[in-house]
């Protein structure tokens, strides 16, 4: 068995959450039993997922969006009442990192995400930023925006949209999981040929049309749930316990 102390200690200190400036608390936001045998792991701690979770017997659910967002509502009230109900009548932990599993370099959506596109030597997109978001590298040969929105599709299982705006010859991306289509013009700057992000707006279709750049919404939840499990998958081995991870369909 492993305390539930032991590990949010590790894993705040692996993911570096100090370093973070974040929108809401990284670590652990509700507190459940002490002792950890199987660890659940979701994108969101939505109601389904803690049900899941609690349905597999999990003493402990890790997510990439958890609660106690700034600027929400602070009453306990309704969806969050329902939620924070079962987690403490189950007397389940629930642990969340945003922004650090992002960034993490090997276990952290942005890394993750690349490793699934086959997208070689990455490095961060703002590079003089210290803990910033947002890589690019290079794809090891030159594709079409088509073959790699095809391969977004396979790979990540949704079928992205496409604003195909750029060069005929697609080897240098840049991206960014989740909501993240502000960041095209630091794409557009570092001269990559396609921006990668979760979600699109709709001034985002005229900044790629305008800037000569591709760019591929291949969906908010589609584009982090490879940090988590990553993120699982490494604690089962540091710690000897059962994981699972539990994909709740979202098609945003």
């Amino acid at each position: 068995m492993t305390q539930l102390i032991e590990l949010v200690r590790y894993i705040d200190r692996y993911l570096r959450i100090n370093d973070f400036k974040d929108y809401c608390p990284n670590g652990l936001q509700v507190e459940g039993r002490e002792q950890i045998t199987k660890l659940a792991t979701g994108v969101t701690a939505s109601l389904a997922c803690i049900e899941a979770a609690l349905d597999w017997g999990a003493d402990a659910l890790l997510v990439h969006h958890g609660y106690f967002w700034k600027g929400e509502a602070s009453q306990i009230t309704g969806i969050k009442k329902n939620r924070l109900q079962r987690l403490l009548q189950e007397e389940m932990s629930l642990l969340a990192y945003h922004l650090p599993l992002d960034a993490h370099p090997l276990v952290g959506n942005n890394a993750q995400l690349g490793h699934k596109l086959g997208i070689q030597k990455q490095e961060l997109l703002y590079r003089h930023i210290k803990n910033s978001l947002g890589n690019i590298g290079s794809l090891p040969e030159s594709v079409t925006i088509e073959t790699l929105s095809e391969r977004c599709a396979l790979e990540l299982q949704r079928q992205p949209t496409v604003i195909a705006a750029g060069p005929a010859q697609i080897q240098r991306v840049a991206w960014c999981t989740g909501a993240a289509q502000n960041m095209i013009d630091a794409a557009v700057i570092a001269q990559a040929d396609v921006y990668i992000s979760g979600e699109i707006s709709e001034q985002t279709v005229h900044i790629a049309r305008e800037s000569g750049i591709h760019y591929i919404s291949a969906g908010h939840h589609a584009t982090e749930r490879y940090g988590v499990q990553a993120l699982g998958n490494h604690l089962r081995d540091e710690f000897a316990f059962e994981h699972c991870f539990f994909d709740i369909d979202n098609p945003v």
